[in-house]
């Protein structure tokens, strides 16, 4: 899964072909950054962001966040889903004033920002692990996490470390449900086979292991690798890439942060 080391001409991506999994909303700062590198890009948005089917836990968590020390932000839509609530309940974002926030990401921390909502860490490293070590260092020792109360507002389907580490350290976490993510309901088998036919991409790039899930679920299968036999694959991190190994895909591409803009680089790198 290494990335070549060569320096990136302007037009590296010059010819190429990059086919984006990215949700449609979320999708145009990615075509930008490949665009400035001469890609063709092409969308195929495999996931798409929805409302929560209950906001019954939100709801209670947003009535009663004078009861949390913490509130931890794991992506934008989060964030997104969470201020809007927030507003439909008559809570202004003052409401999160006397509580620590974390943000996963330098993104989920600017749009935060913009909403006036302080952000007290933003973990160097984009995932679980890091945030839980990250959490760690602020209070000053894993002791430090006994008894403390925190919420955490995200997809309805996620990875459970955090809260199961957090919880492991003595803290109480109360996970709630902020937004969904589905398969977006113009996906289409034919369109995305002839995508990919005939040599019509050089690369796909997932951004998240619902996009990966999502494309093995359209074509009902458990192994990728030949529906994406020679095309590149480009994983936004290592959780990403795991999920692409599960089924079936060898990660050509993985940047060293986890951001859109690393991934970019790292996608112009390797063509380059």
């Amino acid at each position: 899964m290494m990335t070549r080391p060569q320096k990136t001409s302007e037009q590296s991506l010059a010819g190429r072909t990059i086919v984006i999994t990215r949700a449609l909303a979320q999708a145009s700062d990615f075509v930008t950054e490949l665009e400035r590198f001469g890609a063709r890009v092409l969308l195929c948005p495999t996931i798409e962001i929805a409302a929560a089917e209950s906001y019954d836990s939100l709801d209670e968590a947003l009535d009663h966040l004078y009861g949390y020390d913490w509130i931890i932000f794991t992506s934008v839509n989060g964030v997104e889903y969470f201020l809007r609530r927030l507003d439909s309940r008559g809570h202004p974002p003052t409401d999160l004033d006397k509580l620590r926030v974390c943000a996963i990401g330098e993104a989920t921390a600017e749009r935060l920002h913009a909403a006036q909502v302080h952000v007290d860490i933003i973990p160097d490293e984009f995932k679980a692990e890091g945030v839980f070590a990250a959490l760690e260092r602020y209070v000053g020792s894993r002791e430090g996490l006994s008894g403390v109360n925190f919420l955490i507002p995200r997809a309805a389907v996620a990875r459970d470390y955090l809260p199961e580490a957090l919880e492991a350290a003595g803290a109480r976490v109360d996970v709630v449900t902020a937004y969904r993510t589905v398969q977006p309901d113009g996906l289409d088998r034919g369109r995305v086979t002839a995508m990919l036919a005939g040599g019509g991409a050089d690369c796909i790039a997932f951004t998240s292991s619902s996009t990966v899930r999502n494309l093995a679920l359209l074509f009902d299968t458990n192994d990728l690798s030949k529906i994406l036999g020679g095309v590149a694959i480009a994983c936004i991190g290592d959780i990403t890439a795991r999920t692409a190994v599960e089924f079936g895909l060898a990660v050509d591409i993985q940047p060293g942060q986890f951001t859109i803009p690393a991934l970019a680089q790292a996608i112009a790198d390797y063509f380059a």
